[in-house]
């Protein structure tokens, strides 16, 4: 697989839908990593847990995943040696708390799920240490209870202020002091207790400044007759988080002895959050496991597109059997590149393991390679046209296939002269299916068309065209060939029905009406009537003047059957109808009789046409190929 092909799919936007379904960090992330498998065996096993907890949901509509955070970050930390903070500690035992209680769930539910809960056995359950991570912190703060030293200490703290507070409380009820105090309240400022001290009176109270307040009135002092005391509460301070950094330090501690064991539960954690954010999908879109096979066989019954409206029309499709290539005609808008969507988007997302909406009987199979071609390719970075990009594409996905390859190509062969690209196309085709390809592909070439009603390994197959409202119904049918309905189109709009005729005779045969109109037939304007038409018969030698840019130039080729004549005008050979030029002189006036007139041109066309042919002109190339096709 590719980027190219998930994006054209919108394999990428499928997993954006089912990811939202996730409920924790860890599921979204490895639905990040998911890509559709190869194996057999393992896109069965992927499809068997899917199907597994859409049977668990079905039965008891809700999975516990309370607490399973993603505790990635923590882990990292605990693998550095980091001392983990209380919040973190938390985090971890909740998520711990969390998988015991999935893998409850799980071997209660073995009935419906035996894969999923033979995955269980694997988890590890820490319950003494949750429990002694939520006795030692509560509120994401170490609890006094997590030691005796701890408590004592914070029991000591206590009683300090306390006594710092009643002080304070004596300092601002006493009369003699509020002459000097700004606000009376107790401050605690860098874990000091203070009073707010007009800055005037700053020096007529005893004790430290702290803090003084923005616009200066205001001084916070720390008053002596608490100043031992604060000086004993910040010791204390300073042993308080000595005793948490120990606490915190042996809880995470007893965290790191089980690294491996806890890296497991969250690897299972994160596959069931995946498989239930699976399931949670199918549940929702109603989706089916369809049959699996590697032999390149699908066939979808009733099949819709995950990321269309659910009333859109479903789609039935085979291939791989009775035939290994199917050509899809019929008119624009009318659903054939939906299909081919279709197709490719539901065959990664079984791949991925994922339900699919369709009715039982139908099968996919598994791929080495999917490729596509679809859309405007146009590179203009590179400076390539739509077809040289289709081109270097189709050349790319060529080179990377083998007979275990699923292609889907939109248009093939579009972009350049019909008949090149159908011929282009058809010899394309040709070569994946002596590969061994799967190939779909759309086209509006009718040769293509032929070709696949004479292949005995092509079908063909047309989106179905309702004729009377000129609307698309959008339904594949499979055995029969559509076309542009062109013609349908234009009868429909009032078109001429003698023109209508006359194009379904030149779509038949190129038996173009080439007669000329008489003049008494064309109405011409007296200016006109005036004018004597000259018919000419060029010669090669002949100059003649170019009435589109009034050049002159030199009869290179005599007029052919489409009435044009090459013209040999300022090193270039230029192809001009006869009703575009103006003879001046004619070549018997000019060179002697017996002149060799091919001298003129032979060493210039010879270099121009090497030029051309090495810088690959289309042009060239198609006159080379006419002139050969004519000998």
């Amino acid at each position: 697989m590719n980027e190219m092909t998930f994006d054209k799919l919108q394999y990428n936007e499928l997993k954006d839908m089912v990811k939202s379904y996730c409920v924790s960090g860890l599921g979204k992330q490895l639905f990040d990593k998911l890509t559709p498998s190869t194996n057999l065996a393992i896109v069965k096993n992927r499809l068997q847990e899917t199907t597994e907890a859409r049977a668990i949901l079905d039965a008891v509509g809700h999975i516990p995943f309370l607490g399973v955070s993603n505790i990635e970050h923590t882990m990292t930390k605990l693998e550095k040696g980091m001392i983990l903070e209380p919040s973190e500690l938390v985090s971890i035992a909740d998520f711990l708390r969390g998988c015991r209680a999935i893998k409850k769930f799980m071997l209660e539910h073995v009935f419906f799920a035996p894969t999923l809960a033979s995955y269980a056995n694997s988890m590890t359950e820490f319950q003494q240490m949750e429990d002694e991570i939520h006795f030692a912190i509560k509120a994401n703060r170490v609890d006094s209870a997590a030691s005796r030293e701890l408590k004592r200490i914070r029991q000591h703290m206590e009683t300090i202020e306390e006594k710092i507070k009643e002080r304070l409380a004596k300092f601002l009820n006493n009369s003699a002091n509020k002459t000097y105090i700004q606000e009376f309240f107790i401050s605690k400022k860098d874990d000091r207790y203070t009073i707010p001290i007009k800055a005037s009176h700053k020096n007529h109270v005893q004790g430290a400044v702290v803090e003084v307040s923005a616009k200066g009135a205001t001084v916070f002092m720390e008053p002596n007759t608490i100043a031992k005391l604060n000086v004993e509460l910040a010791t204390l301070k300073a042993e308080e988080g000595i005793e948490e950094y120990q606490i915190l330090a042996t809880l995470s501690g007893m965290f790191m002895e089980h690294l491996q064991a806890i890296h497991i539960n969250m690897e299972l954690i994160s596959q069931y959050d995946m498989v239930f954010a699976k399931a949670k999908f199918s549940k929702h879109i109603g989706g089916i496991e369809p049959k699996l096979n590697e032999h390149g066989y699908i066939h979808l019954i009733n099949c819709q597109h995950p990321l269309l409206p659910k009333d859109a029309v479903p789609l039935q499709f085979e291939i791989g059997q009775q035939y290994r290539s199917l050509i899809i005609t019929g008119p624009n808008a009318g659903g054939k590149t939906v299909v081919l969507k279709t197709i490719g988007l539901l065959t990664l997302a079984v791949m991925s393991g994922l339900h699919i909406v369709a009715d039982t009987g139908t099968e996919l199979s598994i791929f080495d390679h999917i490729f596509v071609d679809i859309g405007d390719n146009q590179s203009i970075e590179n400076a390539l046209s739509t077809f040289s990009s289709h081109m270097k594409n189709l050349s790319e996905i060529m080179a990377a296939s083998n007979h275990h390859t699923l292609l889907l190509f939109d248009e093939i062969g579009s972009g350049t002269e019909p008949n090149e690209g159908a011929a282009l196309a058809i010899a394309i085709l040709e070569e994946f299916y002596h590969m061994g390809c799967i190939t779909v592909a759309t086209t509006h070439y009718g040769e293509i068309k032929r070709f696949s009603e004479m292949h005995s390994d092509f079908m063909n197959a047309a989106m179905r065209f309702n004729q009377e409202t000129l609307e698309p119904l959008y339904q594949l049918a499979i055995g029969t060939s559509g076309d542009s309905n062109a013609l349908w189109i234009s009868r429909k709009m009032q078109m001429r029905e003698a023109v209508l005729q006359r194009a379904k005779d030149y779509m038949a045969n190129k038996d173009y009406r080439l007669e000329r109109v008489h003049d008494s037939k064309i109405r011409k304007p007296k200016l006109e009537q005036k004018q004597t038409t000259i018919h000419y018969a060029f010669q090669q030698g002949d100059r003649v003047r170019l009435l589109d840019n009034d050049t002159t130039g030199i009869v290179y080729r005599e007029m052919d059957s489409y009435y044009n004549v090459t013209v040999f005008q300022e090193g270039n050979f230029i192809e001009a109808h006869v009703k575009r030029l103006a003879l001046e002189l004619p070549a018997t006036e000019l060179y002697p009789e017996g002149y060799d007139m091919n001298s003129l041109f032979t060493d210039y066309k010879e270099r121009k046409l090497q030029h051309d042919i090495e810088r690959g002109s289309k042009k060239v190339l198609r006159k080379l190929f006419k002139d050969n096709k004519s000998k």
